[in-house]
């Protein structure tokens, strides 16, 4: 589903990124790890060129989300054909970004009829039953501000299906809520995993990314130090940086 290979990022003099080589397959739960600064974020932001890598080569579902030149300079698409290309990504960010002036019906629909050119009365149906879905459906007509960070990050995530997406990217969906909230945002990604969603996850719940996570990465300083099954990088990491990682935020 996901092919990236010898990716790097700069911001200015700043390289955030260093020969990123990873691969995800289809319904596989990827699991980000880090200190913050690690480069977690914006690895996951250049996936879907929300950041423009610097070089690198980047595949999403055997789609190329950029031209590469042959110095290893990444060239981005124009912006029609990367926007169709992201139609088929889902992202939830931080910060919950619904639109206030609408309600949470309308914010989940409102993609499907401005992007996909669905009819409103289908976008409506798909709306609600997403709403069911993440356990929302008495909130359809509640503007955001009446709603919980935990609701209203239930409506991004169902924002974000109405696209049916092939690839689901969540940065540290949860970093933003109060504690008792966190639990009802996991449990709904934790029922996507189990329906075969693609996923790649940016997270410091590390009960969470144990359960759910096919694969877990560490991240250091702009480079994958260490990978692989839950158990093995939390149970016996190789890599001191990594134990010491895990030392901080059990």
């Amino acid at each position: 589903m996901v092919r990236v290979e010898k990716l790097g990022k700069f911001f200015g003099a700043l390289e955030v990124l260093r020969d990123i080589d990873m691969e995800v397959a289809k319904g596989e739960v990827v699991v980000l790890i880090g200190a913050s600064g690690s480069g977690k974020t914006t690895l996951l932001r250049c996936i879907n060129c929300l950041e423009t890598p610097t070089r690198g080569r980047i595949w999403v579902g055997g789609d190329a989300m950029g031209e590469f030149d042959s110095d290893g300079r990444f060239r981005p698409l124009s912006e029609r054909l990367l926007n169709e290309r992201r139609a088929h990504i889902g992202m939830v960010f931080q910060r919950f970004n619904l639109f206030p002036h609408l309600t949470a019906l309308e914010n989940v629909k409102l993609a499907p009829v401005m992007v996909k050119k669905t009819a409103p009365a289908e976008a409506r149906e798909l709306a609600l039953r997403l709403l069911a879905k993440v356990g929302l459906s008495e909130k359809a007509d509640v503007y955001p501000s009446k709603l919980s960070g935990g609701q209203q990050q239930r409506v991004a995530i169902a924002r974000a299906l109405a696209m049916s997406p092939n690839l689901m990217l969540f940065d540290e969906p949860t970093s933003s809520l109060d504690p008792e909230l966190v639990g009802e945002v996991l449990e709904t990604m934790k029922q996507l995993a189990q329906e075969g969603m693609t996923m790649i996850i940016v997270t410091h719940e590390m009960g969470f990314a144990r359960e759910v996570g096919n694969r877990i990465l560490f991240l250091h300083e702009g480079r994958i130090l260490e990978q692989g099954p839950p158990d093995a990088v939390f149970g016996n990491p190789r890599e001191e940086r990594t134990r010491a990682f895990l030392a901080r935020v059990r």
